[in-house]
């Protein structure tokens, strides 16, 4: 029988479409190995949004062969869409699948004699997850270019999935345990544009919010994977203020702090003023709120002016977390033509200046969470979960039987490096 592994790198996106592989194959009556050393296929789904991505999916792809010199070794993703020359010349790979024809990987006839362009949301789907937290898709692509991005050019224009096709796989999810869920998306903004109803994300998240709240409200919860600040809006707070089911915490894409960046970014569509404000009346519906956000630093021409900017934008921001980059020059974007390029010395430098206050900022805030009377986590092993405003939370007595796919209650006891320690209520 045929035996498959796969290896995901990079997004929640990715995440999902290899589960839903997975459970297609699984279908098809394939047999997942034991490892990676016991498949006959190795499946790597792969990410292009870093010049890191790349390194990680070659020492990726070499150490699998040197375990498993006979597997065939097929490359899928993003890295696959625009490195297809230079990735079929690793050891062991027989075959290389651009983004734009993974969903070929869910059929059984040959692929190699197909090459369309995705026009279309593709038809991944799942009915189980094999993590705690499940994923659900609602859309793809992203038709703003912004001048740092590759992703448009490896998944192509925005697509949306229909409400239905959401709907039915929430459902689905919920009928089968799962009490929390990530409604995910490259970029969430531009969901619905592709429809011929007049419809935006916020409109979706309504949807189910009226399909579910009623029955589930309290029971489990959605989170949202990243928003743009542009959709922070009267109307996201109107639904922030109604809903039963979304967790009282966000995560930004920001890049910048500095608007003469963001211009330079092709993000001029908002001010960092604006999200502070914002962050103002948000406190109004939701009175403790996780917040994350992605930065991008040592963009090209960054002034030690603008990069204060951001440093102080961020020590405004009352985020509980972010994810810090260094500014990664990616082929056929309009930022790698541009002048001013950083050193990697100062680009570096300038990222520990920035995960500095936002380590500081992350202390602050489980410091206040410890404070709290009680916390609702959704535990992924016998000993660590995630609580509703996304801090790690540990038990101090692990469980002993089966781990719990209902939220628990639990008492914060006190703040151990970057986590809570919790107790059972």
């Amino acid at each position: 029988m045929n035996k498959f592994w796969l290896t995901t790198l990079g997004c929640k996106i990715n995440q999902y479409e290899s589960e839903s592989i997975r459970q297609r194959w699984l279908q098809m009556g394939y047999e997942q190995a034991a490892s990676e050393e016991d498949a006959h296929e190795v499946v790597i789904n792969s990410c292009a949004v870093t010049a890191s991505a790349l390194r990680d999916l070659r020492q990726t792809v070499r150490a699998l062969n040197r375990r498993n010199p006979s597997a065939k070794i097929i490359i899928t993703g993003c890295a696959a869409q625009v490195f297809a020359d230079e990735l079929s010349e690793l050891p062991g790979v027989s075959e290389v699948i651009p983004q734009e024809r993974k969903a070929e990987l869910l059929k059984l006839e040959d692929r190699r004699s197909r090459k369309e362009k995705k026009t279309v949301f593709q038809p991944f789907e799942i009915k189980d997850y094999q993590r705690a937290r499940a994923v659900v898709k609602v859309q793809d692509g992203c038709s703003h270019r912004c001048t740092y991005c590759i992703v448009p050019i490896t998944r192509g224009p925005s697509v949306s999935r229909g409400v239905a096709d959401v709907l039915g796989e929430i459902s689905r999810l919920l009928e089968a345990g799962f009490r929390e869920m990530v409604i995910s998306g490259i970029n969430l903004s531009h969901y619905g544009r592709d429809f011929s109803e007049r419809i935006d994300f916020w409109d979706l998240m309504e949807r189910i919010e009226d399909e579910f709240a009623a029955e589930w409200g309290g029971r489990a919860r959605l989170r949202i994977s990243s928003l743009e600040p542009g959709q922070l809006d009267d109307r996201a707070l109107e639904i922030f203020s109604r809903s039963r089911l979304i967790c009282p915490q966000l995560h930004l894409s920001l890049q910048s702090g500095d608007s003469s960046v963001l211009k330079r970014m092709g993000r001029g569509h908002y001010k960092p003023g604006d999200v502070l404000a914002f962050m103002e009346k948000l406190h109004g519906v939701w009175p403790v709120f996780g917040l994350g956000a992605d930065i991008l630093t040592g963009f090209p021409g960054e002034t030690e002016e603008e990069f204060s900017n951001t440093r102080d934008f961020c020590r405004k921001l009352p985020l509980s977390y972010a994810h810090v980059f260094p500014y990664s020059k990616r082929p056929g974007t309009a930022a790698a033509a541009m002048k001013g390029h950083l050193d990697g010395g100062t680009k570096k430098e300038r990222g520990r200046i920035l995960r500095e206050v936002v380590e500081q900022k992350k202390r602050d805030f489980l410091e206040m969470l410890s404070q709290r009377d009680s916390l609702t986590v959704l535990f992924q092993d016998r000993n660590k979960g995630i609580c509703e405003f996304y801090s790690t939370c540990e038990l101090d007595e692990p469980f002993q039987g089966e781990v719990p796919r209902e939220l628990v209650e639990v008492v914060p006891v006190r703040v151990d490096d970057d986590k809570l320690i919790v107790r059972r209520k």
